[in-house]
């Protein structure tokens, strides 16, 4: 039998070159979990499914109503803080709406054609959330991947370390 006896590092305890080469190794190490949870039920509170994303090449955010356009502006307004670009936007919709909706009002005015002009603003309206939580994700993504983000982690788990930067 032998006995090996090995020196453990934390990882403030490891010199800079490998600091640096352990948050090389662990640059995915925020992002190894399904990270964008948080931001699915976000949109969910407010009456929003993401059914899919990509933050790469494709650069898309697929999102539907679960509840109607109104409902999902109201409660953006209420949860969401007014330096948010979906607040502003769900702002914008309520104004617009409301506009179209005393329009469609107005006995001398076509139904038909002021619905399709709700139809749009609606869709516009998904388009401009889609995009916005598309945003969200990527910069949630891009901090998950940043090297104050993945020192703070491998700081806050507490990893041990062998002196080369590998978890041990």
């Amino acid at each position: 039998m032998k006995t090996i006896e090995l020196k453990l590092y934390k990882f403030e305890e490891l010199t800079e070159e490998m600091q640096e080469k352990a948050m090389e190794k662990y640059w995915g190490f925020n992002v190894d979990y399904d990270w964008w949870d948080c931001t699915y039920m976000d949109a969910e509170n407010v009456g929003l499914k993401i059914s899919g994303f990509d933050i790469d090449r494709g650069s898309y955010c697929n999102i539907d109503f679960i509840e109607d356009a109104e409902y999902t502006a109201n409660e953006i307004i209420e949860e969401h803080g007014p330096d948010c670009e979906t607040y502003r936007d769900s702002e914008n919709f309520l104004k617009e709406f409301e506009v179209l909706n005393d329009k469609f009002n107005d006995e001398f005015l076509d139904d038909y054609e002021v619905d399709d002009e709700i139809e749009n603003l609606k869709d516009e309206y998904l388009h401009s959330l889609s995009e916005n939580y598309r945003i969200m994700l990527q910069k949630e993504y891009e901090y998950l991947t940043s090297g104050d983000a993945i020192r703070e982690s491998l700081i806050i788990n507490d990893y041990d370390f062998t002196e080369n930067g590998e978890i041990y």
